[in-house]
């Protein structure tokens, strides 16, 4: 067959489609590995030289034209049978709507969020370090060497000999900082983490627990300094109305130390069950940073002070949201995380 045969069949051919199924076999029939258009292509090697240009643009021609049939043909053929569906297809606006399952963050992970917020807005930087640490940045450069009964105390995960150990506290990260600092400049970081203890896991202990720890360093700074951030992160986490103490403590790596407590925001300083009938709750651990941990880290402690505080986020998330178990956070209950949201939008009430 010559191309005007092949043209005209072709045309034929296209205006009896009536589904798809044809459609596609007639993309076949002509541009398949032995469609009429390909075989006039191959016939190209038959015609004269002088024909062959005139020839191959014919062809180019007749295939052309049938593509933009096709996919007309195609498009409208589609249209017309997803309108027929539609209309088959009809929708019970009466029936009960499914239940979509929808997912809460995280209470714990969210009270750290707020707690990295309110510190990023006074300037504070957000920092990492390795889970796996070494004894020096874990105990040594802050305070605690070797033999000192405070290492007993943190019941420690050590795994290589007693130089390797999985961190028991997230200050490393802290001393980390200052040498970066090399003793010249400004410290002034948050440093949220998971961290290890040796442990029973029951309600209100776990072997392994998140701190929320926060260092400044800088000319000038006193413990007024560190109460005035604890004022402000507290406020912000249980409202504005909460006060703030301290009381004497004693930690390595301040002096002077401090335990930090808030007024009870559940009632209001009148006792209950929260606070022990105190009106006031523990919620930190704070001291003025050392001058051996200064000196270690490459600052000269007559020229630099700072504070350093640390937060138990699980426990500060039990408080704020009246969890009494602290085995929630990390258990797959899928009937806790509903309780998670459910908290979590009181809160913002």
């Amino acid at each position: 067959m010559n191309v005007l045969e092949v043209k005209k069949l072709m045309l034929d051919d296209l205006s009896d489609v009536t589904d798809l199924k044809t459609l596609n076999d007639l993309r076949v029939k002509y541009l398949g590995k032995k469609g009429l258009i390909t075989e006039l292509n191959s016939e190209i090697r038959n015609v004269p030289k002088e024909e062959k240009k005139a020839f191959g643009q014919s062809v180019n021609e007749v295939r052309t034209l049938f593509q933009s049939n096709f996919d007309e043909i195609k498009t409208k053929l589609e249209e017309e049978e997803l309108n027929k569906k539609l209309e088959s297809e009809a929708i019970d606006i009466s029936l009960p709507s499914t239940k979509v399952s929808m997912g809460a963050p995280n209470i714990l992970e969210k009270l750290i969020e707020e707690v990295e917020e309110v510190c990023m807005s006074m300037g504070y930087d957000v920092v990492d370090g390795p889970e796996i640490e070494e004894d020096k940045y874990n105990f040594e450069m802050l305070n605690i060497p070797k033999g000192h009964p405070a290492r007993d105390a943190q019941d420690t995960f050590y795994v290589e000999g007693e130089e390797i150990l999985l961190r028991s506290q997230t200050s490393p990260v802290q001393v980390r900082t200052m040498l970066k600092g090399k003793g010249e400049v400004p410290v002034r970081v948050i440093c949220p983490g998971k961290t290890y203890r040796r442990d029973d896991d029951d309600a209100t202990h776990s072997h392994q627990f998140m701190q929320i720890e926060g260092l400044l360093v800088d000319k000038d700074i006193s413990l007024s300094d560190l109460k005035g951030t604890i004022d402000v992160i507290v406020k912000k986490l249980f409202g504005e109305d909460v006060e703030t103490r301290f009381r004497p403590s004693y930690y390595q790596f301040t002096e002077p130390s401090v335990e930090v407590d808030i007024s009870c925001f559940n009632c209001k300083g009148k006792g209950c069950n929260i606070c022990k009938h105190t009106g006031w709750i523990t919620i930190a651990g704070a001291g003025v940073v050392h001058p051996n941990v200064l000196r270690m880290s490459g600052y000269d402690p007559e020229v630099w002070s700072g504070f350093a505080f640390g937060f138990g986020a699980e426990r500060m998330a039990m408080l704020k949201y009246d969890i009494n178990d602290l085995r929630v956070f990390y258990n797959t209950d899928l009937r806790e995380v509903k309780n998670f949201d459910r908290k979590e939008l009181k809160n913002n009430d």
